[in-house]
């Protein structure tokens, strides 16, 4: 496997009005990645019980890591149609973690991505953020921090959140619905092309 680019992502994902806007959206549930750490454990003979006590809860209950993914999938859908840009989720890249890692892939979608969204459901439990999140800040927060959106149901709360505003100066929103979660995204969406077209930030193409 070669570089990740994004003409790979966009070769790899359906055509839309806005092809060439990549959105990559991230949250904490993906199957993609707890397939991964699982895949992990089995080749260490570590059993879910020895599995940092997040993780364990999330393969405990797998119909809170089927809700996540299927909200993840909604909003996609959502921006997808409206206002058209290419909207994606870590595994419709079909990258495999053989090749490029699990955290390595979602530094170089985001850092390829025209906005990246970290999406934050409530789902009766609080996660945090993840490794995931935190080293796509570490890596691209000083240069697509303006790119970067941490959106978060009202109901989570989390010192990584807080901390975040901080140390990256991190762009926090919360939402009480789906439907304003995917306004807020839109208009996130919105604004980027706007400065895009003005030059206030960079066109990657």
């Amino acid at each position: 496997m070669g570089e990740i680019t994004r003409d790979l992502i966009a070769d790899r994902l359906g055509s839309v009005k806005y092809d060439r806007f990549l959105f990559y959206l991230m949250g904490p549930y993906k199957s993609f990645n707890l397939n991964y750490v699982l895949s992990e454990a089995d080749r260490r003979d570590i059993t879910v019980d020895e599995l940092p006590g997040p993780l364990r809860q999330l393969f405990r209950n797998k119909n809170e890591i089927d809700a996540a993914q299927a909200l993840l999938r909604r909003i996609q859908g959502e921006l997808r149609a409206d206002p058209g840009v290419n909207a994606f989720l870590a595994l419709d890249v079909d990258v495999d973690t053989d090749d490029v890692d699990a955290v390595t892939q979602s530094i170089e979608y985001a850092r390829c991505s025209n906005a990246t969204a970290f999406v934050v459901p409530f789902l009766g439990h609080n996660f945090g953020v993840g490794e995931e999140a935190g080293s796509v800040l570490e890596n691209l927060a000083e240069t697509h921090g303006d790119r970067l959106v941490f959106v978060h149901e009202d109901d989570v709360t989390s010192e990584m959140i807080r901390s975040a505003t901080v140390r990256w100066d991190l762009r926090v929103e919360t939402y009480e619905t789906e439907a304003a979660l995917v306004e807020k995204l839109r208009r996130f969406t919105g604004g980027i092309m706007q400065r895009e077209r003005r030059g206030d930030l960079k066109r990657l193409d």
